[in-house]
């Protein structure tokens, strides 16, 4: 009988408090939601943007704080031995970290949304904005990495063998430096890139470089390499210490507008004049152009043709490479239909008489 009664008794303790954690883990579930709904009420109208975007990466990992919170709390009412509640408290303990951690992470997604939201990318003169998305980019994915590895941290020291044995691993902590130093110089190196990158900025997220003979704009920089989306939709994938370590071509290191070139080669007979009033009719024509420079100049004479360089400005490269293509081809237009003797040719004279008098009478 009295066994019974202690698996009765010990049973009644489990259901009491099994009882008491699903309270707990209910009570926090609901002030999670109530705290939502007032901050929905109460920001909607003043920002909304900062409403949307708190709920939106926020509510999965405040989901689970929480309610944990609310569970430490009701950890001293619980009818269990010291040893069962000790296992809680630390299972209890590793998910808080855990969760704290992933809120703190989302909390860098809420900021990027914010500042998103205030500098936009999408507008022509976006060197400001450029600057300081890279800046923060960086600022970020370190923020991560030192969120991440605190609570790794927090979690073993949280256990008294772990932090044992940390006291003793110190001591070699000098030689396992020297040697994970070896072998990871170059993602170190990579990581030092990048801190340079992101306060001396040579490059900048939305930048345009021409990089081993390709064209493209850099899409991501992450800790380690940099994403460069090609023209035609390609993905060029470059360590950060590339763009330390060797040359490349930055369109837009210090503003957004860039000088278009277009070089037109045609016969010396050419009217420069009428090309050069053509050229500036085209440029009027179209909004394309940014109204800033616009020549014509013969930059060249070659032995069997003239070289016109036509030079104009545009807000950006994605325009002044369009505005480059129309130029071309309306000036190539103009000079097949109007001078089309003026494009390009080879002459050859014959001084022999003999040899003039055969070609007319062979």
């Amino acid at each position: 009988m009295s066994r019974i009664s202690d698996f009765i008794n010990q049973l009644d303790d489990f259901v009491l408090g099994l009882g008491i954690c699903v309270i707990a883990l209910i009570i926090g579930s609901i002030f999670k939601l109530v705290t939502f709904k007032i901050l929905r009420v109460y920001n909607k109208e003043e920002n909304p943007l900062l409403v949307r975007s708190l709920t939106h990466h926020l509510n999965q990992p405040l989901s689970l704080l929480i309610p944990l919170l609310f569970l430490s709390f009701a950890m001293p009412l619980l009818p269990y031995s010291d040893s069962t509640v000790y296992i809680l408290k630390r299972i209890i303990e590793v998910l808080g970290i855990v969760t704290f951690a992933w809120t703190l992470i989302m909390f860098t997604n809420v900021a990027r949304d914010l500042v998103r939201n205030k500098y936009q990318l999408d507008k022509s003169d976006n060197f400001r904005e450029r600057k300081l998305f890279t800046q923060l980019q960086f600022i970020r994915k370190i923020t991560i990495v030192l969120i991440a590895f605190i609570a790794l941290s927090m979690i073993l020291l949280s256990f008294d063998a772990v932090r044992k044995l940390g006291t003793g691993l110190l001591t070699s902590a000098g030689v396992v430096g020297i040697v994970v130093g070896i072998a990871a110089q170059k993602s170190i190196a990579n990581l030092l890139a990048g801190l340079q990158i992101a306060f001396t900025q040579p490059i900048r997220i939305d930048d345009v470089l021409v990089v081993e003979n390709e064209f493209g704009r850099v899409e991501e920089i992450t800790l380690t390499y940099v994403v460069l989306k090609i023209w035609d939709n390609r993905r060029m994938i470059l360590p950060l210490n590339y763009f330390i370590d060797k040359p490349f071509q930055n369109w837009t290191r210090t503003g957004s507008d860039i000088l278009a070139t277009v070089y037109i080669y045609t016969d010396y007979t050419i009217p420069i004049e009428e090309v050069r009033s053509e050229f500036e009719r085209i440029l009027a024509s179209t909004e394309l152009w940014d109204k800033q420079v616009a020549v014509l100049q013969v930059t060249d004479s070659k032995e069997n043709s003239l070289e016109l360089r036509a030079l104009m400005s545009a807000n950006s490269s994605g325009i002044a490479w369009d505005l480059r293509c129309l130029v071309r081809e309306k000036l190539v237009q103009f000079i097949q239909q109007n001078y089309p003797d003026a494009l390009p040719k080879v002459r050859t004279e014959f001084t022999n008489p003999s040899l003039q008098s055969f070609i007319k009478h062979p």
